[in-house]
């Protein structure tokens, strides 16, 4: 009896585990299921390639994924600034990669409605060059960017060196407290005013009508791991969860954002 028992106690056990484990379902023989969708980039983070051309893979497609361009609209930041592209090739760093929503995202209905050409959208000036100030607000009449075009190269290529950061910082030496991590982005840099990052406030946060620095007075950002029900993603400056994290290059690490970023700890 004692024996029976414990081989029916086996079964029960081996009956729970596939009812919450899909996967062991598969393995125990108790189901087919034809829709399993087992990938080895799931389970596989590294990339075998540098930084630098895991970006143009996905910016420019390829013959075999020509529509994989979820680095297009970074890359044209990248060629409009100038950034020499080598700096993705260097080692020992944390890569911070915007998705084409992290520089222009639409809504249902076409209108953009966040991403960085939203988020810090362009000054109105009047026709002496001017900024057309809002008397409720305090702060420049604005509209969103459309282009890289419509900031200027020095702001553009200072927000690339912000996302740059010194060491590999990936999922697994990360935590739920902030870790500083000190960018490419020399201290003090300041953002021009050609749009409203210009007159972000980092000491503040927000908005200042006098303007601001636009970028963190150290050049460091932060990064945690935000523990919650889904995916714990890393988040950036307090602000922004990751879209996907922990591309191993041969040269560090990449970490994919989907929204805007603020380049201010």
């Amino acid at each position: 009896m004692k024996i029976f028992r414990g081989i029916m106690n086996s079964i029960l056990v081996l009956a729970v585990v596939a009812t919450f484990l899909p996967g062991c379902k598969k393995l125990l023989g108790l189901s087919r299921q034809e829709n399993y969708d087992y990938k080895k980039e799931t389970l596989d983070p590294n990339i075998h390639m540098t930084a630098r051309e895991f970006l143009l893979k996905r910016a420019d497609g390829t013959p075999e994924a020509p529509n994989d361009t979820v680095f297009r609209w970074m890359k044209k930041g990248l060629d409009y600034c100038g950034l020499d592209l080598s700096e993705y090739e260097k080692a020992g760093r944390t890569f911070i990669f915007l998705h084409n929503d992290a520089v222009r995202g639409f809504n249902a209905s076409g209108v953009m409605d966040k991403g960085l050409f939203f988020t810090f959208p362009i000054v109105n000036l009047d026709q002496n060059g001017n900024p057309i100030m809002n008397p409720l607000t305090g702060l420049p009449q604005t509209h969103p960017a459309t282009k890289w075009e419509d900031y200027s190269k020095e702001t553009v290529k200072n927000f690339f060196l912000y996302l740059i950061g010194e060491g590999i910082h990936n999922y697994y030496d990360l935590n739920a407290e902030n870790r500083s991590v000190q960018s490419l982005l020399p201290p003090n840099s300041t953002a021009t005013k050609e749009s409203l990052l210009g007159y972000w406030d980092p000491s503040l946060p927000g908005f200042n009508g006098a303007g601001g620095k636009g970028f963190d007075p150290q050049g460091k950002f932060t990064l945690r791991i935000q523990n919650n029900a889904d995916i714990a993603p890393i988040v950036f400056n307090d602000r922004t969860s990751s879209r996907s994290i922990g591309f191993v290059a041969t040269n560090g690490v990449v970490h994919v954002y989907g929204a805007a970023l603020y380049p201010s700890k």
